[in-house]
């Protein structure tokens, strides 16, 4: 809702002010501009990305406008439920106690009871991957880290390319708008020694190209980017919350304060405090 609001406010801002210093908004109504500015900007998008960052885009922007969180505090609680429970269980029967679960998680009671959870399959594969490696015993906490750390920053690569994707696009734009205003002037060009409100006519519209595209980069494309880019991170926060619940396991932190170490690295606004944590390990 807050970028539908941020957009009304851009366009009303900018024809409000043109409005009111006595401009004439038919003026800067110029279809055929909006044609090769915007159809350019969309053919050099697709020649530019492939069929999954062109999804990522449009699965993207449509979280951006819908304003629904990926994960909130209810299903941050899930996931350190789920680790607090599986890591429970291995300290009390030991980690070959956990191998069913960790290799059949569809299967498994523990992961069933934990439904958001268990529908995000890459997360899934993540924590039962790891625990697999530390059930096998071959890995220092060091080691464990590393590797970890390398397959969070290719995921993170992954989530915020349709967000860099949209932010070259809006780079490219005011380029776009040139190319417009460059064919305006041909157009004007071809009718020297016409009327002079012809004349006048054509100039406007080759403007109004250069500044269709620096609206559009500077006032939409360019903080859609950032806002993709920004839930692209927060995504992300899952698998750091995931990284460092287990390496405090391996480090011999008992499961209660192991998942208090994961809650730590959560987003604020929707990190459960501590009491709500504990009531509801308790209650497991």
């Amino acid at each position: 809702m807050l970028k539908i609001i941020g957009i009304i406010v851009v366009l009303g801002s900018v024809a409000g002010g043109y409005v009111l210093s006595h401009g004439k908004l038919g003026a800067i109504w110029q279809p055929y501009e909006l044609i090769i500015i915007c159809g350019a900007a969309f053919g050099a998008f697709l020649i530019a990305n492939g069929m999954p960052v062109i999804k990522g885009v449009g699965s993207g922007l449509g979280a951006v406008f819908s304003g629904k969180l990926h994960w909130h505090k209810d299903s941050y609680m899930e996931l350190l439920s789920l680790l607090y429970e599986v890591f429970n269980k291995a300290r009390k029967s030991g980690l070959i106690s956990i191998e069913e679960d960790i290799e059949n998680p569809a299967g498994s009671e523990i992961f069933m009871r934990y439904h958001h959870v268990n529908s995000n399959a890459k997360l899934v594969d993540f924590i039962c991957d790891y625990l697999r490696i530390i059930a096998s015993g071959n890995l220092s906490a060091n080691e464990l880290e590393s590797l970890m750390d390398q397959e969070i920053e290719t995921a993170m690569h992954e989530a915020t390319e349709p967000a860099h994707a949209v932010n070259r696009v809006a780079d490219g734009l005011p380029g776009f708008g040139i190319v417009a205003a460059v064919l305006g002037i041909v157009i004007t060009m071809g009718s020297l020694g016409g009327p002079p409100d012809e004349l006048g006519h054509h100039v406007g519209a080759a403007l109004v190209g250069t500044f269709l595209g620096i609206l559009f980069a500077y006032g939409f494309l360019a903080p859609l980017s950032n806002a993709m880019e920004h839930d692209a991170k927060e995504s992300m926060k899952i698998y750091e919350c995931a990284k460092v619940c287990m390496l405090a396991m391996v480090n011999g932190i008992p499961p209660q304060l192991a998942v208090e170490f994961g809650r730590k690295v959560l987003p604020g606004g929707e990190r459960p405090t501590f009491s709500e944590l504990d009531s509801a390990l308790r209650g497991r």
